[in-house]
């Protein structure tokens, strides 16, 4: 495990400055170029993967994939996560010698010239609608990574976050907990009409009701917004007859959820426990460090460009790639829960 030490010795900056960073601490005064460089590192630490060692053999010098990211770099900041997609797509492409251009959402598409002068284009994160067709209008070869469209034109890699939550609620169900909450966001791209259209929040609900748990009071979701998991978590955990378990659609929200617990005066996870998505870095230093769905961030982005090379050397065939994720069980939740029925 990566430590906060090693996080500040390669950035050059101190130990309480990388935790502050790291837990999004709103009062800490540090330039944006700066906390980018300790997010990136300590991603770049975590990521232990092979696949993209020792595999330069055979690099397509010359080629130029364009990387088209949902996000901006601010809001790319406040979700590693994303960072990750976006390192696995870098470090592969330099194992490969291909040029990498990176264009950043800014409200506007990006210039079709800089997609039709790439070899191949690799989509980050949420594209929908018109957006997916100007890209595919504009791109010689297209890949979506943490993402696919409905339909089967297109290469896409992502993990199957349906069945992480599946697994996740097993686990915490064999632990014993029964009252469980979930704070997530409004997917309004995906169905505009239903507010539980997100994949994470429409597979709770269908456990939940399945195993006879289901409660609306415990399943809220809003607008995403870098104070989501607070405000939610502090509106849920104010009700009658809160959660014993509160799960969050991911790790950032799952930070907030902390501060708004660590505020009421409650104990993770003697009071209240929490588990969500992603396994950021610093999910694993959190207090209590964090129970969370891993989702191989890097490998998605190392897989998408591979996917490019296969356009490119003679594929035809649309791919989507499922990576499996794995369940990282830390001190946000018990053993086994306190009570039956908890």
């Amino acid at each position: 495990m990566v430590t906060i030490k090693e996080i500040a010795s390669a950035v050059g900056v101190s130990s309480a400055t990388v935790s502050r960073v790291l837990n999004y601490d709103p009062t800490l005064s540090i330039s944006t170029k700066k906390r980018q460089a300790i997010i990136e590192t300590a991603e770049a630490l975590n990521y232990a993967t092979p696949r993209n060692r020792g595999r330069g053999a055979g690099a397509m010098q010359g080629l130029k994939f364009a990387l088209v990211h949902f996000l901006q770099p601010a809001q790319e900041l406040i979700d590693p996560y994303y960072v990750g997609v976006r390192l696995g797509i870098e470090n592969r492409c330099q194992a490969l010698k291909i040029e990498v251009v990176k264009v950043f959402h800014n409200g506007n598409l990006p210039e079709a010239a800089i997609l039709q002068g790439a070899s191949g284009v690799v989509a980050v994160g949420h594209h929908y609608g018109e957006e997916v067709h100007w890209l595919r209008r504009h791109s010689r070869h297209l890949v979506f990574a943490d993402f696919a469209p409905d339909d089967d034109v297109d290469d896409s890699v992502m993990s199957d976050v349906s069945i992480a939550m599946n697994r996740l609620l097993d686990g915490v169900y064999g632990m014993g907990y029964r009252r469980i909450g979930f704070l997530g966001w409004i997917d309004a791209f995906r169905d505009k009409d239903d507010i539980h259209s997100e994949r994470r929040c429409r597979a709770f609900i269908q456990w939940m009701t399945k195993a006879g748990l289901y409660d609306p009071e415990l399943c809220m979701v809003e607008k995403l917004t870098p104070d989501s998991g607070y405000t939610l978590a502090k509106a849920m955990l104010s009700k009658p007859n809160p959660p014993k378990i509160l799960v969050t659609c991911n790790d950032n929200m799952a930070i907030g959820a902390y501060r708004a617990i660590h505020e009421m005066g409650l104990r993770i996870p003697d009071d209240v426990a929490v588990a969500s998505f992603n396994d950021i870095p610093v999910a694993q230093f959190l207090g209590p460090p964090l129970s969370t769905v891993k989702i191989p961030a890097e490998v998605i982005g190392e897989t998408a460009v591979d996917l490019l090379v296969e356009r490119l050397t003679g594929r035809d065939v649309a791919k989507k790639v499922i990576l499996g994720t794995e369940m990282v069980w830390r001190g946000s939740t018990m053993a086994r829960a306190a009570a039956p029925g908890a």
